[in-house]
């Protein structure tokens, strides 16, 4: 017979195995990690007789070619989700997308921090901007979102919302293409002084737009990237879900006054989707085309004469050549189960541009000038104008940065239209197999040259097109590749 003492030890022994046993039972087991994405579009076409703010001068809506379209894409690793939202819209006010990421987070849950929503740049849409806004000028006092622009707001929201209720188990996968025919460097060096006026009097070393094969031209003052990056998502089936690519070139043109039109970028939505054999059983598939560093970027070759071409051609053309190309790169991508996503998100404070009290003076003067006097530059007294609004704006900004990582991709983005040079540097310097850059993403501060740019001066530069200081660029970029070294630094766990 056992003694008490080994009685009692033994029954102790055998009542904390039994709840050992209980317990690992009852612990549920780690759930497999599944990468996770969804896609969905919203409608954001406007009323006809909404005013198209394009051009120099705003001209109200007759007609619609193509519809106006807010494209989503949603991804989930199983711990992080992150989504894009790429909009039919010349640029993207921060009055448009605080809108709309208030509504998002409470109806998903994600936060702001982890979506990024921007304007492709088309110049046949409407207005993005508050009522009173024709241009994006953030030097002027906030006026609260009208009716448009409330409903875009909504309808982003939407699109977000939507694509998350369409999260399906899928595989995800990357490339890129080279299409250099497309993209042309619209700033120039240019011998004649008369070419290279600027509005506040003084001459400047490069031209935006100088002329086609003008005898003028020396050379193009930047360089052009040509890389088309994209991102696949497709259900275990090999199902496309989702293709979302990214190109530097401005926008294409060739549309008809008061026509409706997502330039492009909605015509190349459109056409990747039948060449990778999309079909529409299921969430329908979602093509996207962002814009990329196209500040100083169009599709005019200065070099030759113009071929003339009938409204909508050259739209057609270059998107048929950019979705080939990503169909091609797309044959040898490879699709992965599972890849860790990460977002970081800043608003990094940037000085205003600010003009001198000479400037100013001059700008007085120039506006108290009767009418018919002689002009040094055509659009002088517009930029004068634009040099008292500065000298009323706020010293400095909120700038809202993102940058997300997709495996071993990372991307960034910037508030303002930036050089071709800048997201050459980008790539250049990423910790990641590969990078690219969103332009105009979560608000429109114009556009932003680099310094060496600035020193050459032209249209981009101008006090009024520009509206942040001259540094304004590499403390942005130095901001985004920090994120992307702490992203990378970051343990990737094995899947």
């Amino acid at each position: 017979m056992k003694s008490p003492t080994l009685f009692f030890r033994s029954t102790v022994l055998s009542l904390l195995i039994g709840t050992l046993s209980v317990l690992t039972a009852a612990a549920p087991a780690t759930p497999p990690r599944e990468f996770q994405a969804g896609a969905a579009t919203s409608d954001i076409t406007p009323e006809l007789g909404t005013m198209l703010v394009g051009s120099t001068s705003p001209v109200p809506a007759l007609h619609v070619h193509d519809k106006l379209h807010a494209r989503a894409l949603a991804l989930s690793d199983g711990k992080t989700r992150i989504a894009f939202v790429v909009c039919d819209l010349l640029g993207m006010p921060v009055e448009i997308s605080a809108e709309a990421k208030r509504i998002m987070t409470k109806a998903t849950g994600l936060p702001g921090s982890h979506v990024t929503i921007m304007g492709t740049h088309t110049h046949t849409a409407g207005s993005p901007y508050s009522p009173g806004l024709t241009t994006p000028d953030r030097s002027m006092p906030v006026v609260p979102p009208g009716p448009y622009q409330l409903f875009v707001a909504r309808r982003i929201a939407d699109a977000v919302q939507c694509a998350f209720n369409n999260l399906e188990p899928a595989r995800i996968g990357w490339g890129a293409g080279q299409e250099p025919s497309q993209v042309h460097n619209r700033r120039w060096l240019v011998k004649s002084e008369a070419n290279r006026r600027n509005p506040f009097g003084g001459v400047d070393k490069a031209r935006m737009n100088p002329g086609v094969a003008s005898p003028d031209l020396i050379e193009p003052a930047g360089p052009t990237d040509p890389e088309i990056v994209f991102i696949s998502a497709q259900a275990l089936n090999g199902r496309p879900i989702a293709l979302l690519a990214n190109y530097s070139l401005h926008y294409v043109g060739g549309v008809p006054t008061s026509h409706i039109s997502a330039d492009y970028f909605g015509a190349f939505s459109e056409k990747i989707g039948r060449l990778i054999g999309a079909r529409q059983e299921g969430p329908p598939f979602v093509g996207i085309l962002s814009n990329g560093t196209s500040g100083d970027i169009n599709n005019t070759n200065f070099r030759v004469k113009a071929v003339p071409s009938v409204p909508y051609e050259k739209i057609d053309r270059v998107a048929n050549i950019v979705a080939a190309e990503v169909y091609r790169a797309y044959q040898s991508i490879k699709h992965q189960d599972w890849v860790p996503l990460d977002a970081r998100y800043e608003e990094a404070k940037i000085g205003s541009r600010r003009p001198t009290p000479e400037m100013v003076a001059k700008a007085k003067a120039l506006l108290a000038r009767p009418p018919g006097a002689k002009t040094w530059h055509a659009r002088e007294n517009s930029y004068a104008k634009r040099v008292l609004e500065l000298a009323r704006a706020p010293e400095f900004v909120k700038a809202p940065l993102h940058a997300f990582r997709i495996g071993d991709l990372g991307i960034v983005t910037y508030p303002v239209e930036v050089f071709a040079e800048i997201g050459l540097e980008i790539k250049k310097k990423t910790p990641f197999a590969k990078s690219f850059t969103f332009s105009l993403a979560n608000d429109n501060f114009g556009y932003m040259p680099s310094v060496a740019q600035h020193q050459l001066g032209g249209y981009e530069s101008w006090m009024g097109t520009n509206r942040l200081e001259i540094e304004a660029a590499p403390k942005m970029t130095a901001i985004l590749l920090r994120f992307l070294q702490e992203m990378h630094a970051q343990a990737t766990p094995t899947p």
